[in-house]
């Protein structure tokens, strides 16, 4: 199997599938107390964020615009994060 396709793999069946939880349990939070603070607000603005980059690499990886050793790093990127990650904010740090 080819970086790219680990790549998609990863994204597809564990990063946005995290991160959609992620946004659920948040608004669940705001619906039980019936507002949605800034902190919740920047946590939504910064996981769609995230999840529109993972949509970009996908598209990226479907027409071939990503090298296999880029796909290797973004992979063991990944991977660092998920190993370090903690419940909110899944391990990645803003640039």
């Amino acid at each position: 199997m080819s970086y790219a396709q680990q790549l998609e793999e990863l994204i597809t069946k564990s990063v946005i599938p995290d991160i959609d939880d992620r946004l659920d349990e948040i608004f669940e939070e705001i619906a039980d107390s019936k507002e949605a603070g800034e902190e919740a607000k920047d946590e939504i603005e910064e996981l769609r964020e995230f999840k529109a980059d993972l949509q970009d690499v996908l598209e990226d990886i479907k027409s071939g615009d990503i090298e296999e050793d880029e796909c290797k790093e973004l992979i063991d990127d990944i991977l660092n994060a998920q190993k370090e990650s903690q419940d909110d904010d899944f391990g990645f740090e803003e640039d």
